[in-house]
């Protein structure tokens, strides 16, 4: 059962904004507010778009992967084909990027400005089967707040 209130944390997200929209702070306090009200999961964060391609931006979790070429793994996937990837099992996933030996299941929501994708809301669990349909509708609403509000600009 899903007990996770999405559409809480989407208030909590516009309430970091509402402090500051700068990417740095924001997108950390959004990566903390979801590793803490997500069960069961080991990673989440975000990557973004620099130079063509995702590099890591802030998150909660193990170590990760610095640079995703678009199209590579999950993430550059979801970019590439700019949709919302959810895989039950990573290691069935053709080309995935194993940052962390420990996930099992992965679910990426691409992140839009003026149409063009800016980056991803990554979240790794380490049970397969871990996000269902309504993770990824709720996750949608997170990034679609995040998008809204979110300023790149320093």
């Amino acid at each position: 059962m899903n007990d996770t209130d999405y559409a809480l944390i989407s208030e909590q997200i516009r309430a970091f904004a509402e402090t500051d929209p700068w990417y740095v702070p924001f997108l950390s306090n959004v990566s903390a507010l979801l590793y803490e009200n997500l069960r069961d999961i080991n990673w989440a964060g975000f990557y973004l778009m620099r130079k063509g391609r995702l590099v890591l931006g802030p998150f909660q979790g193990k170590t990760a992967c610095i640079h995703i070429e678009v199209g590579k793994g999950v993430c550059g996937t979801a970019v590439r084909d700019r949709c919302v990837i959810r895989v039950e099992d990573v290691h069935e996933f053709p080309g995935h990027i194993a940052c962390d030996a420990a996930s099992a299941s992965e679910i990426v929501v691409p992140l839009f400005k003026a149409d063009k994708v800016i980056g991803v809301l990554d979240i790794d669990s380490p049970h397969k089967g871990r996000f269902d349909e309504a993770d990824e509708e709720g996750l949608k609403l997170a990034a679609r707040t995040v998008q809204e509000l979110v300023s790149m600009n320093g």
